[in-house]
């Protein structure tokens, strides 16, 4: 059976026009840039703005809007003072899989770059989670996270100093903190707790991970627990909207 209107059954339906068919004038050159894009391929630069405006019939901040969208939505970055088309986004998996395992398995390099690490004194927001008292040893180890050198993400990982004494010795902070605690310290993940909301970065995280502060981001708080059903971290990231995508595998409930 061919899917309705000859569209992919992924894409918003009838292509987001409404029935009456009355579209804004800016969505509708939205839509011509898209097949533009999809013909370009990544990497290759857009025309400028004056040959897109004449092209399409519409006034620049007619297609300022347009651009404006689909630089939001990652199917455009800006480089330099051009625009170039995006490559597809980063399918990260909602697991117990590290970052590390999820970028690489899509063909692209990981990496981290270390912004600090702190130890502190737990305060009560964070004792409960991770089954300490307050005051006890925590470290704070702050990550932009990055995909083929792009910075495309910024993490925070809580733990406590008694589970991870030697961190800030023996820990390589570009590598995977996962690997870290399974192959040095023989600790491994038993399960998790997440939540996914969007958000605004606040200026220091867009400086951080190098986005305008108006691009949306995708927050996820983790808690995971070890196998014997400790807490182990409490995990706090941030991914670029434009870059990334989630994906899950969901099964059937249990009846009863």
């Amino acid at each position: 059976m061919e899917f309705p209107y000859g569209q992919d059954p992924g894409a918003p339906v009838r292509s987001g026009v409404p029935e009456h068919g009355r579209i804004p004038k800016y969505y509708a050159a939205k839509v011509e840039i898209a097949a533009l894009l999809d013909e370009l391929g990544e990497g290759e630069v857009l025309p400028t703005e004056r040959e897109l405006a004449t092209r399409l019939e519409v006034s620049r901040e007619t297609l300022r809007q347009a651009l404006r969208e689909l630089v939001l939505e990652g199917r455009l970055r800006r480089l330099g003072r051009g625009t170039v088309v995006a490559g597809p986004k980063l399918a990260q998996p909602l697991s117990l899989a590290s970052y590390t395992e999820g970028v690489r398995g899509q063909g692209r390099r990981p990496g981290r770059h270390l912004v600090g690490l702190d130890r502190f004194p737990c305060p009560s927001a964070l004792a409960g989670d991770l089954g300490l008292a307050v005051g006890d040893a925590v470290w704070h180890m702050e990550r932009v996270l990055l995909a083929d050198d792009e910075r495309v993400g910024l993490e925070s990982t809580y733990v406590a100093v008694e589970r991870v004494p030697d961190l800030a010795a023996d820990f390589v902070p570009d590598s995977s903190f996962y690997a870290y605690l399974h192959e040095r310290l023989g600790i491994g993940f038993g399960d998790a707790d997440e939540r996914l909301e969007t958000v605004l970065a606040t200026p220091r995280e867009a400086l951080l991970i190098g986005t305008p502060g108006a691009l949306p981001m995708l927050l996820i708080h983790r808690l995971s627990r070890d196998t014997r059903g400790r807490p182990l971290e409490r995990v706090r990231s941030l991914y670029r909207g434009d870059r990334f995508s989630f994906t899950t595998h969901l099964g059937t409930p249990a009846q009863g």
